[in-house]
């Protein structure tokens, strides 16, 4: 077993056995994790990854969740309940290509890194190759941290960190839930290429400056080679 591997094990057995305890009715202290949580949409409900998103093939038709917050005894479930036919209903099926829809819930200000506010809850449907693992499905949707083998930081957020244990965190009774943002689907027939898809920085007129220099330095020597072979020619005359 690699050592990434090993940690991402390590740290699905410690967010499993801190799922495991019961629920309280009331908001209690206790120790726990800050850190990603990985999630299938089962049977109308959420139920904590048996594997890594790195081994895990989710099939056609499935959802994915994702949950950032402090966890102790008491699951800290995605929000927003995992409907596929809310997230990908619109986006239609593809020969050969599988459709999964995906939760990202990134928690409540009270289970953020100081300083950080959470990013609104999405639900994204991407369109993809059959055997692609659930971690390529996250990939697809947003960029992702990782380190050690683990999944730190999703679209940026949280910035640092990954799993920190924290002392006498105040898990609350129960979790608001929230409406997703729906978002446009990912790798769809119909949906907007990388190119046309806008960018943080743009190299508009770049390509064309190098081929214009290019141009140019060509020119250069070709007239230098002319001078050289003119003169060459009058010595020898």
């Amino acid at each position: 077993m690699t050592a990434k591997r090993t940690a991402r094990l390590v740290l699905s057995l410690l967010a499993g056995l801190l799922l495991a305890g019961t629920v309280t009715t009331t908001a209690q202290a206790e120790d726990g994790y800050r850190f990603w949580g990985y999630y299938q949409w089962s049977n109308g409900q959420w139920a904590f990854a048996q594997k890594g998103a790195d081994v895990t093939v989710p099939a056609d038709g499935s959802v994915e969740g994702w949950r950032y917050a402090l966890g102790g005894a008491k699951p800290r479930l995605p929000r927003a309940a995992g409907d596929f036919e809310t997230i990908c209903g619109a986006t239609a099926a593809e020969t050969g290509k599988k459709r999964v829809a995906v939760v990202i819930d990134s928690g409540t200000p009270a289970d953020s890194v100081s300083g950080q506010a959470p990013p609104a809850a999405t639900g994204t449907c991407v369109v993809t190759d059959p055997k692609a693992t659930g971690a390529k499905v996250l990939a697809a949707v947003k960029p992702v941290r990782i380190e050690k083998g683990l999944t730190c930081g999703i679209a940026g957020y949280p910035a640092t960190g990954c799993g920190d244990p924290v002392k006498n965190i105040q898990v609350p009774a129960t979790d608001e839930p929230v409406q997703l943002e729906i978002g446009t689907p990912v790798g769809a027939a119909n949906a907007p290429s990388p190119a046309s898809a806008p960018t943080e920085q743009s190299d508009d007129g770049a390509p064309w400056t190098g081929i214009v220099i290019a141009a140019v330095v060509v020119l250069l020597l070709a007239g230098g080679g002319l001078v050289l072979s003119r003169r060459r020619t009058g010595q020898r005359t």
